[in-house]
């Protein structure tokens, strides 16, 4: 704690996409030296060894429980901050990417409290990596757009499968996939475009499923995907691309593999 009656201040810490081994040296030492950590259910904090002086404020949504809101975790971020607690932020994947940093700055600041951000690997990256899967890739893509799955897809986002314009990266899209693929489907898209979902991307859960859009549907309902998941649509996913398996066999499960240390 900041002694002297002084604000203390605020670190967002992007925690990765669940591997403990995925959160950044910096994002680490930023928790270890933090009095209180308010952290989110996707971030990797139950799984760190941080200080016993370290108070834990889990504001995580959890199905069936209690979730804070997004303006009770600025209240808490504001409150801990000017009792003059070091506070670290910890948020899944990256704090910018649909992870609402921004508000939690914009609440900090209109209360003169100092704010740092430490980015963290999103699974926009690290769950098509676990697949090899570029999402770019010299001849096949140059560009990629990142959607949320949680309403209709836009226009913008059609119109990059349809064409083929971009590598389309939809998260949070696992309860609303029956409706994306009509989407596309309707639109024009192609029946054989490969497809690629990633879930628990980095953990020991993670599971690659791989399929041609219009047998999507069929092969998740099968192997049962479940939320969180990523979903890669566009030609860098071909299991052909890099010389990997064929649709044959639809879904892989690829282990994380282990850190080896030089």
């Amino acid at each position: 704690m900041i002694g002297g009656g002084v604000t203390g201040r605020v670190v967002l810490v992007g925690g990765g996409p669940g591997a403990v081994d995925l959160l950044t040296v910096r994002g680490l030492r930023a928790l270890q030296d933090a009095d209180v950590v308010v952290a989110d259910r996707l971030g990797p904090a139950a799984n760190l060894d941080l200080p016993a002086r370290v108070r834990v404020i889990d504001v995580g949504k959890r199905p069936g429980a209690h979730s804070a809101t997004q303006a009770e975790i600025n209240a808490i971020l504001v409150r801990e901050a000017l009792a003059g607690n070091r506070v670290a932020r910890l948020k899944g994947g990256d704090c910018f990417l649909f992870g609402r940093g921004g508000e939690e700055i914009a609440a900090c600041r209109a209360h003169g409290i100092d704010v740092e951000v430490i980015p963290g690997v999103s699974s926009v990256l690290a769950a098509p990596a676990a697949a090899h899967v570029p999402v770019t890739h010299r001849g096949t893509s140059s560009s990629v757009l990142v959607v949320h799955g949680h309403d209709p897809l836009s226009t913008l986002a059609v119109t990059a499968v349809v064409t083929q314009a971009a590598t389309v990266v939809v998260l949070m899209g696992v309860a609303r996939l029956a409706d994306h693929v009509a989407t596309l489907l309707d639109a024009g898209a192609r029946a054989d475009l490969p497809v690629v979902v990633t879930e628990h991307a980095s953990t020991a859960a993670e599971r690659v499923t791989r399929a041609p859009l219009d047998q999507l549907l069929a092969t998740c309902a099968a192997v049962g995907v479940r939320s969180p998941a990523v979903i890669v649509l566009g030609d860098v996913a071909d299991p052909d691309l890099l010389g990997v398996d064929t649709y044959a066999h639809p879904v892989d499960t690829l282990a994380p593999a282990p850190l080896v240390w030089a």
